[in-house]
């Protein structure tokens, strides 16, 4: 390959990554609906990137469980479901219990400070920016996981939480939710984590999700959004 041929496969690439996560955030936002049409030529105005980007990016997101291709007649986002959400509630519970187990395992200094730090980050910014909570409420939650020794584990852990944050846009920001205290619940976490007390921490985190996950499927079950 000449270094022409690298340049334009460079740029291919930089583009299919650009559309790949536009197209994520849209999805798990919700700012593309459940269940809708994701029209190659649609995207590509919107998105101002060619039609290959977009169709390689919509075939990686299939991957992530957030488009689903039609046969033969293109692709749509997922749908949603309250069976759905709870299949992913279960699953992010089995995998991250494990995951911050075999974490807090392998503690490290670097490991509590990084933690520590993503925590610190994660509340400035609730008080801050919406926003940016969110990506760094990721951060946080991926933090706490980082240690384990599990790089699949740690790219499934990754992809649940993409789908069930999905669930929370679309819900919105419901009054009974936000009289929660996420942010002791948070704290209590990280405190048990990098207090090595790995039973603890996982009933803090575990907790932690099934409240948000009950608020959730009462939604669901008053077909409140999907």
């Amino acid at each position: 390959m000449n270094t022409f041929e690298r340049a334009m496969d460079d740029t291919e690439g930089s583009a299919t990554n650009r559309a790949y996560h536009t197209l994520r955030t849209m999805i798990v936002t919700g700012e593309l609906k459940p269940g809708e049409k994701l029209k190659i030529d649609g995207l590509r105005k919107r998105l101002d990137t060619g039609a290959s980007p977009i169709r390689e990016a919509l075939s990686l997101l299939t991957s992530d469980n957030l488009v689903e291709r039609l046969d033969q007649r293109g692709f749509r986002t997922a749908e949603v479901s309250a069976e759905n959400f709870g299949e992913i509630l279960r699953l992010r519970c089995v995998l991250e219990d494990l995951a911050l187990r075999e974490s807090i395992a392998h503690y490290s200094q670097d490991w509590e400070e990084a933690a520590v730090l993503a925590h610190h980050r994660m509340q400035r910014a609730q008080r801050e920016d919406a926003e940016r909570f969110e990506h760094l409420h990721k951060a946080f939650h991926m933090a706490l996981l980082a240690n384990a020794r599990s790089p699949i584990l740690l790219k499934f852990c990754s992809q649940l939480y993409d789908l069930n944050i999905r669930y929370r846009y679309l819900a919105g920001h419901a009054l009974s939710y936000q009289r929660r205290d996420v942010r002791d619940e948070h704290a209590g976490i990280l405190a048990a984590a990098i207090g090595r007390d790995a039973d603890l921490a996982s009933e803090r985190l575990l907790n932690h999700y099934r409240l948000t996950g009950d608020f959730l499927s009462g939604l669901l079950g008053k077909g409140t959004f999907g």
